[in-house]
């Protein structure tokens, strides 16, 4: 444990840009650190560590007593505040959902088993029903704005009553129902 005490070599101390001081304020250094970590300890036996220039350094954790509480999640209020659910303009680019568009004509051709010729359409359309359509392009056919009616973009969030696509020319629309 001596080089603990030693000076760093000027090599090593310009390559780190700090700058080493004597052995005395190493050692005060040393002495001031223990007693505010072990401050438990006696003094006598902190000096009696530094005689042996050996310190082994454990973090025991507090025992908690009671009740662990479960961690509670952020009410509606406290997501809008932070903006979870908000895209960021700089996000909102269609190149970066056609992967997820990728994705997700996998998991639909995986959720239909391939589409056979021999496959059973009702169980095709209960499965479509409760698929997820995070991903897939979408084309707007009814809608209570007349404006969002015929466009079409790559589905990215969906909440009650409202879906936001993405479109070719980078605009997210939906902020109303479609």
């Amino acid at each position: 444990m001596e080089l603990l005490e030693s000076r760093i070599p000027p090599k090593e101390s310009a390559l780190l840009g700090v700058e080493s001081s004597d052995s005395t304020k190493a050692e005060a250094f040393t002495k001031a650190f223990l007693k505010n970590s072990l401050s438990q300890m006696k003094d006598a036996t902190i000096e009696e560590m530094m005689l042996y220039k050996a310190v082994v350094l454990e973090y025991k954790r507090p025992k908690k007593k009671g009740k662990k509480r479960k961690a509670k999640g952020l009410n509606a209020k406290e997501r809008r505040r932070l903006k979870l659910f908000q895209l960021k303009p700089e996000h909102q680019k269609y190149e970066l959902f056609l992967p997820l568009h990728e994705l997700w004509k996998q998991y639909i051709e995986d959720l239909c088993n391939g589409l056979k010729p021999g496959s059973n359409p009702q169980m095709i359309q209960q499965k479509l029903l409760k698929a997820d359509f995070h991903g897939a392009i979408l084309t707007v056919v009814r809608s209570k704005c007349p404006s969002y009616v015929g466009l079409t973009g790559i589905l990215v969030q969906e909440m009650k009553h409202i879906f936001k696509i993405i479109t070719k020319e980078d605009k997210l629309k939906g902020k109303t129902s479609l």
